[in-house]
């Protein structure tokens, strides 16, 4: 019997106490797309690490590979490279060469093409293990094809492959997964309909990379030392960066998909920058703990914006992607190959505290870290060559998880003298000792404890591992994929046609990529010459004349960004003019999407704003709890209120909830607010009312033949909106109009039917909410971007 013989043999060399261990149960390991390059270079290698280490773990194995290549020619690819596996330096040549002799007689080559070659494959394995009198452990199915494969590779093992009741399965899954959330949801749900979540391994392989692997135990092992200064009061800034000196020549297919964001940041910079921010479970070897505080790590980040990131491609990218994929001469890519993103948690622990993430091909050199650096508050008296330079308190004190190559080209895990000697595990990871005249981060290596891993490992060899022993900390579970393309989405869309700028490669970028931090967002130091990417489209800046008036009022129109800035300028300035005259400013803001970047802008950039002396109004409120996050108060809060210093009783939420109620007449929500406008408001008359416009027309709540709140005394009223939630709280047109000024703001292209139309309509506010806004005795100025106006 073939599995025995192997036994017998490995057992004489040594390897195995004895056979009865061998009867723990049967794995059979059934790696898909077989030949293809990440097999080549990682897989069956480490597939042939977790063999040496467990060969004596009392479980037995068959290796089967598996591609869509025919049996032969399958056959001798996938035996050429086995027959290049090799083992570690710390191991006997007598017991590799048995090892290895028994790794490929154990292997084999399958064609799985069609639904009959995966009953043939499970009719084999069952086959087999009844020969040896064996019990069935598990089955791991490693997909490493294309994702648009999974989902009939699933169809297939979950008809016909699966392991009888009593053994488990485990699915292995290699990114990307997906393109956005949308993609990512769908994936999801297709592999869900055949798989349950415990079955399923999705491979970040930075997750095995050792000194990403032990940022968690590090935090866990060092609490004592930590605690007091793991959070915003200590922390300065926090450096996740992944940086390499290869281009993407020979990958443009892949990259013109997906640029570095996708490839980098929503994974790789994103897993290491969870294994910082999340809270630390009691026990952090339980999975479930460990997944849990991940997923409220995501939900404390706070929202990317456009101005959160800088954007760069290397010069060379346009030709290669214009060769490798047949495209035009003039065709033109945005694709960035280096990005740069500011990140920050609203957590208690992190708010505040700055996280770049930075990742870029065709850079100065090829390293991997995670960089935290600690406020220096002291100050030292002597000069510094009459200290202990090692342990000075006014040197640089930092923890850096260096992931391997550049100076170092070594895992390491380095902290500064001046903190704290660390916790580390003598078995696996070794204090360096001869200091070297190496710099990291400008100072000399012996101003760091040094420690690098006892034995180094293969990414893949860790992980793969770690899915023998079903530790599922190490892998992306679909909550946790599906935050992160949440978190990453709103950013890829918003700079999904932005320039990026270009670079020419290596040293000589000199100081072209280098970027700042300046009030929340962040930007290139160095400015760049405008040059147009497609000379031959118009730009606004290209039309002789843009009317100065819309409807007959002011009109203010430019790209939304530098729109969004004026506005919040303006604002400003009317509130200091305000205050200055009435000693206070009422401003009335409206819900929907439209309003959210200017209140980020008012909250990051308007230092001066008159918040102490201020009163914000509702405009509209939908009909939810206020903590609901469709609310209008909801989002103001979010992005407004809680950044800024306005007085608890200045601000005036909508009374939409009474009597754990929503919206009910009887309630009197309407007249309360009108009351309170009636008592705090001069003549009821707004300083300042900011309105945006729906596709349909409507303003505020006030919707296309609305029953109320178009005419009539009433001030404040309930109205009925076509889409969900459909009830809504507004204030009247008639109230509206009393403004001293009304600003309206329209964003966005697909505004643009709308803004046509309006431009030609008269006042007809039962057809068009918005064209009956019109100040009796104030200023109307309407604010609309080029996108909207232009198309």
């Amino acid at each position: 019997k073939m599995l025995r013989r192997v036994l017998c043999t490995v057992l004489f060399v040594g390897a195995l106490p004895s056979l009865a261990e061998a009867s723990q149960g049967h794995i059979s390991v059934v790696l898909l797309g077989a030949t293809g390059d990440l097999a080549k270079k990682y897989l069956w290698q480490g597939l042939f690490q977790l063999y040496m280490d467990q060969v004596s773990s009392g479980h037995s194995f068959t290796f089967h590979g598996a591609a869509l290549t025919a049996l032969e020619p399958g056959q001798r690819l996938m035996f050429d490279v086995l027959k290049k596996l090799a083992c570690p330096p710390d191991e006997s040549p007598d017991r590799c060469a048995v090892l290895k002799d028994q790794f490929l007689k154990l292997s084999q080559y399958h064609q799985l093409k069609t639904a009959e070659n995966y009953t043939v494959l499970n009719r084999e394995i069952e086959t087999l293990l009844r020969q040896e009198g064996l019990k069935e452990a598990g089955r791991i199915f490693y997909f490493s094809v294309p994702p648009f494969a999974y989902t009939e590779i699933a169809r297939h093992i979950n008809s016909s492959c699966r392991p009888p009741p009593g053994a488990w399965l485990r699915v292995v899954l290699e990114k990307p997964f997906g393109h956005d959330l949308a993609s990512a949801q769908q994936l999801a749900a297709e592999l869900t309909s055949f798989f349950r979540e415990e079955e399923m391994y999705r491979v970040d392989h930075y997750l095995g990379k050792q000194a990403v692997a032990h940022i968690l135990p590090f935090r866990d092992q060092n609490r004592q030392f930590l605690d007091p200064i793991w959070n915003r009061h200590h922390v300065e800034r926090v450096e996740i960066v992944l940086k390499e000196t290869v281009d993407a020549k020979g990958r443009t297919s892949f990259y013109e998909q997906y640029g570095v964001i996708r490839d980098v940041l929503q994974n790789h910079l994103t897993e290491a920058l969870m294994f910082l921010t999340m809270e630390l479970p009691a026990n952090v070897t339980r999975a479930e703990e460990v997944l849990q505080s991940k997923l409220q790590a995501f939900q404390s980040l706070r929202g990317l914006e456009k101005n959160s990131a800088v954007l760069g491609q290397y010069q060379a990218y346009a030709s290669q992607v214009q060769e490798e994929l047949q495209k035009a001469q003039d065709y033109i890519s945005t694709t960035p190959t280096f990005a740069g993103v500011l990140v920050h948690s609203d957590s208690l622990r992190w708010e505040g505290v700055p996280f770049l993430l930075t990742s870029g091909k065709a850079l100065d050199e090829r390293v991997g870290y995670v960089r935290v650096l600690f406020k220096n508050r002291a100050y030292c008296t002597q000069r510094e060559t009459l200290r202990d330079a090692g342990h000075s308190q006014c040197k640089a004190k930092q923890i850096i998880f260096y992931i391997g190559h550049g100076t170092l080209n070594t895992p390491a895990v380095l902290v500064s003298r001046n903190l704290f000697r660390p916790v580390m595990p003598e078995g696996s990871w070794r204090e360096a000792v001869g200091q070297s005249d190496l710099h990291i981060f400008g100072q000399p290596l012996s101003d760091y404890y040094v420690y690098s891993p006892v034995k180094e490992r293969d990414a893949y060899s860790v992980l793969i591992s770690n899915i023998y022993h079903g530790r599922k900390d190490f892998f992306i579970t679909t909550e946790n994929l599906l935050a992160s393309w949440g978190f990453w989405t709103p950013l890829l869309d918003s700079i999904s046609h932005q320039p990026p700028r270009l670079y020419p490669g290596g040293a000589e970028n000199q100081h072209l990529l280098d970027f700042e931090m300046v009030s929340g967002e962040v930007a290139f130091i160095l400015a760049e010459p405008v040059e147009l990417l497609n000379p031959n489209k118009l730009m606004p800046s290209d039309y002789r004349t843009i009317q100065s008036k819309f409807r007959q009022r002011p009109l203010v129109s430019a790209w939304s960004e530098d729109l969004i800035s004026q506005l919040a300028s303006d604002i400003e300035q009317t509130a200091s003019r305000t205050v200055a005259r009435s000693g206070q400013f009422h401003l009335a803001l409206s819900g929907g999407s439209s309003p959210v970047v200017l209140f980020q802008r008012l909250a990051r950039h308007h230092y001066a704003f008159p918040w102490k002396h201020t009163h914000i109004w509702l405009v509209d409120e939908r009909c939810v709890p206020l903590t609901d996050t469709e609310s209008n108060f909801f989002s103001l809060h979010s992005h407004l209120l809680q950044s800024v210093r306005v007085p608890y009783f200045n601000v005036h939420p909508m009374p939409v909830h009474l009597n754990q109620r929503l919206c009910v007449e009887e309630d009197r929500g309407t007249e309360l607010y009108a009351k309170e406008i009636m008592a705090l408001v001069a003549n009821a008359s707004f300083d300042l009312v900011l309105l945006g416009v729906g596709t349909d027309g409507h303003t505020a709540s006030l919707f296309p033949h609305s029953e109320n709140g178009l005419e009539g005394a009433q001030t404040v009223v309930l109205t009925e909106s076509p889409v969900r939630p459909h009830q809504r709280m507004s204030l009247s047109l008639p109230l509206i109009n009393k403004a001293r000024q009304v600003f309206v703001l329209v964003l966005g292209r697909g505004k643009h039917d709308i803004t046509a139309l309006l431009s030609r309509v008269g006042h007809e506010p039962r057809k068009w909410p918005v064209s009956g806004v019109n100040p009796s005795s104030g200023q109307l100025v309407w604010y609309v971007d080029y996108e909207a106006l232009l198309g």
